[in-house]
């Protein structure tokens, strides 16, 4: 015994539905899940080295700064 999917015969009774597709896993996905990759046009990532050459500098930056300034007694 299985169970079959019936619709209206158009009389008031049902009759069994024919079965179109074999690969039955094919009908459980959601067709809204197979949505293309798109790039992704706002974001351009930076390189690490970049990135990491970025934070140095500031902190060098900062560093220096510091050093003149309480060199010349500017935060006496």
């Amino acid at each position: 015994m299985s169970l079959q999917l019936h619709q209206p015969d158009g009389r008031g009774g049902l009759e069994p539905r024919r079965v179109s597709d074999s690969d039955w896993r094919r009908q459980l996905r959601s067709p809204r899940w197979n949505v293309p990759r798109l790039a992704n046009t706002e974001m351009n990532p930076t390189s690490v080295a970049r990135s990491a050459l970025f934070w140095v500098g500031l902190a060098a930056l900062t560093f220096v700064l510091l050093l003149a300034g309480y060199g010349t007694g500017f935060w006496r």
